[in-house]
């Protein structure tokens, strides 16, 4: 019988915005509400709620839903919680369980086509999530979902695994043709390619070898699966500075033109305690001249309409 206590029992209502309903009588509903929050607590998750007889039944998806039927993801069974739970958004006080913040990503309705201990057959009807998936038990609390429809995006490529970073030639000038560029300071530091995929990211150096990822990096792309390229520097302390987008939801930019992809770099937002998105700009001279006052070894030069091809001059290192 669904029931609130053990949510209850980890909560108290003087401390946390979440709803704590009273004891007493469950609602009924229509046993037709879901709801996806992005939980970013002590780890990135997906809080998955169904409504089942007057309480949201929870899972935690490390992984988000998945999209494709070729992979199934981890889904932690949870506790029950309230059907106000349905519409909750904001920030858990650290300290407190599940501490950190909730946002709602998806919400909707869903039909019912089996519902037992061992398996629940659903058709999800939402904004961003679609189709028809079934949950199964394991082992423990853990169960998996899987998506019983064909692929969301079937034309969707794969993240690549081992990106080779451009090296830019070096100049003494800038280019003639200097509209044709975007400039940006050559920062001086450590190359990093970041692969990004609903959790920690993975990060390789220049040479290949695995390297440490900034704190929190992975979990600020949130539901995006994405490549990233940039240097860690020791400007204002150690932040890695992100310039470019290789890879961005199950689309390769490698073949986009440089503004194209600094324009969807930009989309993302990319600004934390250890990351930032690198700025960029149209005049070489004055980012030149501004790179000397800052006494930053150079700045590089990139052809806008370039695209992101190793052992081509479409990059120019200019020393200040």
């Amino acid at each position: 019988m669904a029931e609130l206590r053990t949510y209850r029992g980890r909560r108290d209502a003087r401390r946390t915005p979440e709803p704590v309903p009273a004891e007493g009588p469950l609602p009924e509903g229509n046993d037709d509400t879901f709801v996806i929050q992005e939980h970013h607590a002590r780890r990135l998750h997906w809080d998955f709620r169904l409504e089942r007889d007057g309480v949201l039944v929870s899972w935690a998806l490390p992984k988000g839903v998945p999209d494709d039927p070729k992979v199934n993801h981890l889904a932690v069974h949870t506790e029950d919680h309230p059907l106000e739970y349905a519409s909750f958004a904001g920030e858990i006080p650290p300290g407190e369980y599940g501490g950190g913040q909730v946002m709602i990503w998806d919400r909707g309705t869903y039909d019912t086509e089996k519902w037992t201990e061992r398996e629940i057959k659903i058709v999800l009807h939402g904004g961003r999530v679609s189709g028809r998936y079934v949950l199964f038990p394991t082992k423990g609390e853990n169960w998996m979902i899987h998506r019983m429809d064909p692929p969301v995006s079937p034309d969707a490529e794969p993240m690549p695994g081992d990106v080779r970073p451009i090296v830019p030639d070096r100049r003494a000038r800038l280019p003639r043709r200097s509209d044709a560029y975007g400039y940006e300071f050559a920062w001086g530091g450590r190359r990093l390619i970041a692969y990004g995929e609903r959790g920690p990211a993975r990060v390789v150096a220049a040479d290949g070898r695995p390297a440490k990822a900034p704190r929190g990096l992975g979990e600020a792309l949130g539901s995006h699966r994405a490549v990233l390229d940039g240097e860690l520097t020791d400007a204002g302390g150690e932040t890695y500075m992100i310039y470019d987008l290789l890879y961005l939801d199950g689309r390769s930019l490698l073949d986009e033109p440089y503004r194209r992809r600094r324009e969807l770099l930009g989309e993302l937002g990319l600004s934390g305690p250890r990351w930032q998105t690198a700025p960029w700009f149209e005049d070489g001279e004055a980012v030149r001249e501004a790179a000397r006052e800052q006494r930053l070894p150079g700045i590089v030069a990139k052809r806008l309409d370039a695209p992101y091809r190793p052992g081509k001059a479409d990059w120019r290192l200019i020393p200040v």
